[in-house]
């Protein structure tokens, strides 16, 4: 079987990477590779597809292959809350939360996450249209294999970009070097709390798969709420897993970034946040109707995240 993530260095989609590395899946029964599929698309085409039979990603992004939730499922949460930080050159001298010195700003994220990014600063009163506030995707960034956070972290440094909303691993590398300074975190208070609920790092899979494998679909959810644990036990193993997949300058501050959310390690996906992740998806076209929650997430695990508690 495989697990597939879209962004592989990264806090991101942490749990299911380092349940691969550090033998969780294993320790269920279950022969699961991690791969890597970029960009986001495509990785839940595959899904679809049957190319890999679980995803690790944001909690709506199977809407892209799975119009109106037909045939996929929520199995449980890798983390809580909207997990994408806005970082802006320093020399701008923007200080966290002062919003109005993003007009006529240039922001990189890809596609999917700038999306969020423009429902949040319209959350906020920022207009991104009115506000001359452009948020685009650079081409070197579409290149295979590239890191998008990580990128953004260079861009910024060359001046290319006067900021950028991605994943924690490319605002620490922005920060640590001194080229960028913290404007928004979702996760950490900075906007209405309907924005922490957009979305969250989730495993999803089919429902064909929910019903011909639902061991197999358990063990995966059982796995990831051991790894869950097993980092909060111990974070070091957050730089054993980076040593084994990560380029050396990101293996050792991964366990810097995952610490810091540890907090939002818990693999409930509750009904309110489902009501508002349904809001937000209405909101950028991804979803028309109106699923219901046993539609969405395979509630029939609840049970496993619980005795997570």
């Amino acid at each position: 079987m495989r697990i597939a993530v879209p962004d592989l260095v990264s806090n991101s989609y942490f749990p299911a990477v380092a349940a691969a590395a550090l033998g969780a899946f294993a320790a269920e029964g279950l022969d699961i590779k991690l791969e890597l599929v970029s960009p986001l698309p495509d990785c839940i085409k595959a899904l679809r597809d049957g190319i890999v039979d679980f995803i690790g990603a944001s909690a709506h992004a199977p809407l892209l292959a799975f119009p109106e939730w037909h045939k996929a499922k929520l199995l449980c949460a890798q983390s809580q809350g909207t997990y994408w930080l806005l970082v802006m050159r320093r020399d701008l001298n923007i200080a966290r939360g002062d919003l109005d010195k993003l007009k006529g700003k240039r922001i990189a994220a890809v596609p999917f996450v700038g999306a969020a990014l423009r429902q949040l600063l319209l959350a906020l009163n920022i207009d991104p249209v009115r506000d001359e506030i452009e948020i685009c995707m650079p081409s070197a960034a579409t290149k295979p294999g590239v890191n998008f956070g990580v990128f953004a972290a260079r861009a910024l440094r060359d001046g290319e970009i006067d900021g950028f909303f991605a994943n924690g691993m490319g605002a620490e590398v922005a920060l640590r070097d001194g080229i960028g300074n913290l404007v928004l975190d979702v996760r950490r208070g900075d906007g209405p709390e309907e924005c922490f609920h957009y979305t969250m790092p989730s495993i999803a899979t089919t429902d064909v798969l929910i019903s011909e494998q639902p061991d197999a679909a358990a063990g995966v959810v059982r796995a990831i709420i051991k790894t869950q644990a097993a980092l909060k036990r111990e974070i070091g193993l957050a730089t054993k897993v980076g040593r084994k997949l990560f380029q050396p300058r990101e293996a050792k501050l991964i366990a810097d970034v995952v610490a810091r959310d540890l907090p939002f390690y818990d693999p409930a996906i509750s009904e309110a946040s489902v009501v508002s992740m349904k809001r937000y998806s209405r909101a950028i076209g991804l979803l028309s109707g109106d699923p219901s929650y046993e539609e969405i997430v395979a509630a029939r695990f609840r049970g496993l995240w619980s005795a997570a508690a």
